[in-house]
């Protein structure tokens, strides 16, 4: 599961664009609401040959009419953001509860904490983890499985974005430098003493905002930063995505997939990337894969293979949950990270003001890449080293994880086994002097299997 394919936009004919691009989320709000009446009658009818009373509902015909329908009304339905799903945690071999809620909130994105209702706080240091989610297509939950890991551990919060279309026109815009004042406005708020995560898309703004705010001795700056398949640098083996970026413009960008959002969402005739642009961007990038997986599907609920498809919702219905992105902020970050490059260059700048990596002196900095990421090619987040040359070499760490893309750098089991641990070492050596050099030495000494790990 990919994020941030900025070239997964569907392809638009030639000189067509603002003509085609403009009506188009209003043909697909009605086209939406013209299939009401047939998802209602598709949903009745499942429910109808699933109905224990009716004979029929334990024949195969009956089994796989219920699944045709469930089918169908599954892939015409738009779907919300997800649960988090997260209601406790083990901190030293205990259940503690957790209680979700947000601490600070600004139009376009809210900062949830996952507090941990301890009876007796835990000896070991419980740092205050700043998790950055990406704002390019997919909600914050797509990260559920990166917030669990860190739980047992640390005191977590993470930005949770706002879907552009629920945003009313009233509240302004929102571009790629309302996105580094909001991550600074969080640390301000946090009150100091906080690390950062940023995971992917983030690596970028989380960079550009430590760099100012270090650059004016801000004592709320981060302790340090761990930036995850983030694309500081994609002049470092490009992927297709990057290319495809580049070749198109962001000129292209604007005339085909920027429209605006139809009445009566909250964000009306506000200028957006919409997600259901974007999700058949993710899509088309797998479509056989998709198309076999719905099959799938069908055979397990004709099957009665509930658990297979249990999973199968549980994916779905995050991957297909998408939420429309600001056009400032979606353009902005084309022209700057994709097309100009302008953070490597030195030439990425802040309402005016230069951004310097440079500048920053006291965060730790942590880079973490996928050895088969097919989005943020390796080497890219590394970039980020060479761009901090004035934090100290032992506060600084790289690490190449073996056998992942993208999304098994911020998910799944050997995220869980292998990445999670040693961010939460290097947190801890971040903020306690002396045990950093200790950590470089022990990753080292574990870091076969094509690893690599730098200081």
């Amino acid at each position: 599961m990919a994020i941030g394919e900025f070239g997964g936009a569907p392809a638009v004919p030639g000189g067509s664009g603002l003509l085609l691009s403009t009506p188009l989320y209003w043909f697909y709000e009605l086209s939406h609401a013209a299939l009401n009446p047939s998802r209602a009658w598709a949903d009745a009818t499942r429910l109808m040959f699933k109905n224990p009373v009716n004979p029929l509902s334990y024949t195969t015909f009956g089994k796989s009419i219920a699944a045709a329908c469930e089918l169908f009304e599954r892939s015409t339905r738009r779907y919300g953001r997800p649960e988090w799903r997260i209601h406790s945690t083990l901190v030293g071999g205990e259940r503690v509860p957790i209680h979700i809620s947000p601490v600070w909130e600004r139009p376009f994105c809210r900062l949830l904490r996952f507090e941990r209702m301890f009876e007796h706080r835990p000896k070991r240091p419980q740092p205050r983890l700043l998790v950055v989610a990406p704002m390019s297509g997919h909600f914050a939950t797509l990260l559920r499985g990166t917030v669990e890991a860190f739980l047992p551990n640390h005191d977590v919060y993470i930005t949770d974005w706002s879907d552009a279309r629920v945003v009313p026109t009233t509240e302004g815009g929102f571009d790629l430098d309302d996105y580094i004042d909001y991550v600074i406005s969080i640390l301000h708020a946090l009150g100091g003493d906080t690390h950062v995560v940023a995971v992917c898309q983030p690596a970028v703004p989380v960079l550009a905002a430590a760099s100012l705010m270090e650059a004016d001795n801000d004592p709320y700056a981060p302790l340090s930063m761990t930036l995850m398949g983030g694309p500081i640098d994609t002049r470092v083996n490009p992927t297709a995505v990057n290319t495809l970026a580049e070749q198109r413009g962001t000129a292209w960008f604007r005339t085909h997939v920027i429209t605006k959002v139809p009445f009566p969402n909250p964000g009306f005739m506000r200028d957006v990337y919409p997600g259901f642009l974007q999700l058949n961007g993710f899509v088309s990038m797998n479509l056989d894969r998709h198309i076999e997986a719905h099959k799938q599907l069908f055979l397990h609920l004709v099957r009665g293979d509930g658990d297979s498809a249990h999973k199968h919702r549980e994916f779905y219905d995050e991957y297909l949950a998408v939420m429309d992105l600001a056009a400032e902020y979606y353009l902005q970050t084309v022209d700057t990270v994709f097309v100009r490059h302008a953070l490597p260059k030195g030439e990425m700048t802040h309402r005016g003001r230069p951004v310097d990596p440079g500048r920053i002196k006291h965060a730790a900095l942590l880079t973490i890449e996928g050895e088969l990421d097919d989005i943020s090619g390796v080497g890219q987040t590394e970039a980020a080293h060479r761009l901090c040359a004035n934090i100290p070499a032992e506060r600084q760490a790289h690490w190449l994880q073996p056998g992942v893309g993208h999304y098994g750098v911020f998910n799944g089991s050997r995220f869980r086994a292998e990445i999670a641990p040693r961010i939460a070492d290097f947190v801890l050596s971040a903020g306690q002097s002396g045990r950093l050099t200790r950590w470089i030495g022990a990753a080292t000494r574990r870091s076969g299997s094509g690893a690599t790990v730098r200081a």
